[in-house]
């Protein structure tokens, strides 16, 4: 070999080795920099029942996520940008508790959101309280979740049952009916929202009385039973809590047999988007429901929010659409707030927490840190092949909390 030769070789592993070198330091480099802005992020993790009620549940995702990217491009908290780890909760207490334990202890999250079955959520508040770990329920009902069982790091925007049904019972008190069934899913949402109508059902109605009750399983109702139950005892009107396949089925059995003829319906939930769809031209008529009549809204950021969701999502927005959407800029003005995440800070943050939404300003209570977000009733109708919510009226949920006597007895402080 020659000198000439043996030098360039040299020289070329010399370069080689000196451009691997600088490679790799680039790379340390980038490893670094985004290592420092992953420790530098303020991580949410989220647990949600995206698989089992995924009509409910990525709507919601939709919401929150649109509202994240919103964040983050301005700049997020301060300047630190707002990272959300989420995962699927399967439905189950079981393995909502396993995965919020995975969170914290694995994912190092600064605190939790979500869950949507109230027994779901109550077993994650559950966990959140021997933690210490601060829990923003999303979608549990139970009104147990702030009242009975609340706990000083469980915070829920959303109304409650207590809240709900005393809307619904609002609407219906003038009417002449006097003998009611309930039919509710035989859990935690369905028998806290049954209990609220008989105890707010007798206060403005003392003559009423309930002459049937159905619990059918939650997703394993057998329509034509609870029908055929309904009937015999022939009541003036229904509180149905039903949702999901099992509102579908009994729907079409009550609408068959000429169950809802003649009768009110006061209904939890069924003016949400999330539940009309699917029923399509076979919604129920007339039912007095809770819901979402986005159609009605036209202006203000809530209508802005509307349109934005439209055009980036190419759908119509559902309920859990345009809450996932408030809580995350909650959230964001909860940390700006604390200017931490400091467990202790975020807590008292939120206390007596006020701050302005696309529906209108919304306080949560120190006493049982329950948010004062409203929710529309109105009556079910059928447009252009398709259910919808008409004659509605927003209620305020200022005016539908329960009383701070009601929440210390239920308590037992």
């Amino acid at each position: 070999m020659s000198i000439h030769r043996a030098v360039r070789d040299a020289v070329s592993r010399r370069a080689a080795l000196g451009a691997i070198a600088a490679l790799a330091g680039l790379a340390t480099a980038i490893l670094g920099i985004a290592s420092a802005q992953a420790q530098d992020s303020i991580r949410i993790g989220e647990l949600n029942s995206y698989s089992r009620f995924a009509a409910f549940t990525v709507p919601y995702r939709n919401g929150w996520q649109m509202a994240l990217d919103e964040i983050n491009a301005a700049g997020g908290v301060n300047g630190r940008m707002i990272e959300v780890i989420s995962r699927d909760d399967g439905g189950t207490t079981g393995d909502a508790v396993r995965v919020a334990e995975e969170l914290v202890s694995r994912d190092k999250v600064d605190f939790l959101l979500g869950t949507f079955l109230s027994n779901v959520g109550l077993a994650v508040a559950d966990f959140a309280n021997q933690r210490k770990t601060l829990f923003i329920a999303w979608g549990p009902l139970t009104d147990a979740l702030t009242m009975a069982k609340g706990n000083p790091y469980t915070f829920r925007i959303r109304p409650n049952t207590w809240m709900q049904v005393g809307m619904l019972v609002d609407a219906v008190k003038d009417l002449d009916t006097k003998r009611w069934a309930i039919v509710a899913p035989n859990y935690e949402y369905g028998q806290s929202a049954a209990a609220n109508f008989k105890t707010l059902l007798a206060r403005v109605n003392p003559d009423a009385e309930i002459v049937v009750e159905q619990y059918p399983a939650l997703g394993k109702i057998d329509a034509g039973a609870t029908v055929s139950a309904i009937e015999q005892a022939r009541p003036d009107a229904i509180f149905n809590v039903l949702f999901g396949g099992d509102l579908v089925s009994f729907v079409r059995e009550g609408t068959t047999r000429g169950l809802f003829e003649d009768r009110t319906v006061a209904s939890m939930l069924t003016g949400e988007p999330e539940w009309l769809l699917p029923l399509k031209a076979e919604a129920p008529v007339g039912w007095i429901a809770t819901g979402y009549p986005w159609q009605g809204v036209t202006e203000g950021p809530h209508a802005a929010f509307i349109a934005a969701y439209r055009e980036k999502y190419d759908e119509t927005p559902r309920l859990g659409s345009m809450l996932g959407y408030v809580i995350m800029y909650m959230i964001r003005d909860m940390l700006l707030e604390a200017d931490s995440t400091d467990t202790d800070a975020m807590v008292a943050a939120l206390e007596d927490f006020s701050f302005e939404s696309i529906v209108g300003p919304v306080t949560i209570r120190s006493i049982d840190n329950q948010g004062s977000f409203g929710a529309w009733v109105g009556r079910i109708a059928v447009e252009d092949g398709s259910g919808t919510l008409t004659d509605w009226r927003y209620y305020d949920g200022t005016d539908f909390l329960a009383s701070e006597d009601e929440v210390e007895a239920m308590r037992g402080d």
